[in-house]
């Protein structure tokens, strides 16, 4: 049987506020309590537990080894504890009236839509909050605990994902494009001359700029108008495929003929931002995320089969272009 804690969630409240605020007259503003009360919380925390949380240098208040330990284990104890205050009442009201899904641009919209569309129809109450994200910003946005459910190409340390599908990516431009006039085989050093369009990074941290090295690069915030200046000719990009296939077959965009790279995969999890607290409504529409995307890829792998496809191996099912039905994916 666990033992009785000795240190309430208050006290290490109070050790916590006087670290993040600065000082104690700080830290019991921040709490709305008096100077004394948050001194004493202290005080009782380091007589209980028999170990010294601050020393003085020069005029300030630092922490010592040991307090940085305690700070960093109390930081998680409160989050945990808010988590959990959190999940119970989601749990006591039942399903959730509002879901917030974090989404990658990548992943096939007309998908995402079906899998709501249908969820819509088993609960039309349930409201939903989708973040369209692109790299950093789907981590972040689980990592802040912004979501209930991510869709994502990285998992996040201390997260579990399960595989989900794998997108596969080719390098394009419009056909009247200079690379496409050079009538060869491209090299890497032959895109870095010309206009890399890319996709701005939604996290806080904003990486954007060619990965590539190019001289030139245009950053845009959405994926329609990278699509759109690609086919107008202002530059090359790597697209998911089956994002362009109306471009391609109408001869908006061609694809690079790249010497290598030319065809990239991006793997794509299915992540809760707290699978052991989720609700009801994250872990219906979860299954349905699964089911959609599972049937239809056998859909596709069959129709890949029957033509002679290869399917290319992965522990999650691929979504290309081939032989995809008209304005959808394929895998």
């Amino acid at each position: 049987m666990t033992a009785n804690p000795r240190i309430s969630l208050e006290q290490w409240r109070a050790l916590l506020a006087v670290v993040d605020a600065g000082g104690y007259a700080q830290a019991a503003e921040a709490l709305h309590k008096s100077q004394s009360a948050v001194t004493y919380a202290v005080q009782k925390l380091e007589s209980l537990l028999e170990v010294k949380v601050f020393e003085v240098v020069g005029r300030k208040a630092h922490l010592t080894p040991t307090g940085e330990v305690l700070y960093r284990r109390a930081k998680a104890l409160l989050e945990e504890a808010s988590v959990l205050e959190n999940a119970a009442g989601s749990l006591a009201a039942g399903w959730e009236p509002e879901l917030r899904l974090a989404v990658e641009i990548i992943f096939p919209t007309w998908l995402l839509l079906q899998c709501f569309e249908r969820f819509a129809g088993e609960r039309p109450q349930t409201r939903i909050e989708l973040y369209e994200t692109v790299l950093s910003g789907t981590e972040e946005a689980l990592l802040q605990r912004k979501v209930d459910l991510a869709i994502g190409s990285q998992i996040p340390p201390g997260f579990a994902g399960d595989p989900l599908m794998r997108l596969r990516f080719i390098a394009a431009a419009h056909p009247d494009h200079p690379l496409h006039r050079l009538g060869r085989e491209l090299t890497l050093q032959d895109l870095r001359k010309h206009r890399h369009l890319v996709i701005r990074d939604s996290g806080s941290q904003r990486r954007s700029g060619s990965w590539l090295g190019a001289e030139q690069n245009w950053t845009f915030s959405h994926k329609a108008t990278s699509i759109h200046a690609a086919g107008m000719g202002l530059g090359f990009a790597w697209f998911p495929e089956e994002m362009v296939r109306g471009e391609l077959e109408h001869g908006l965009l061609k694809a690079l003929p790249l010497r290598e790279g030319g065809e990239r995969w991006v793997d794509l999890y299915l992540v809760f931002a707290d699978r052991d607290y989720a609700g009801p409504g994250a872990l219906r529409l979860a299954e349905i995320i699964r089911e959609s995307v599972s049937g239809e890829c056998s859909k596709h792998k069959g129709k890949q089969l029957e033509g002679g496809a290869a399917v290319p191996a992965s522990a999650a099912p691929a979504i290309g272009y081939a032989e995809s039905e008209p304005g959808r994916g394929g895998c």
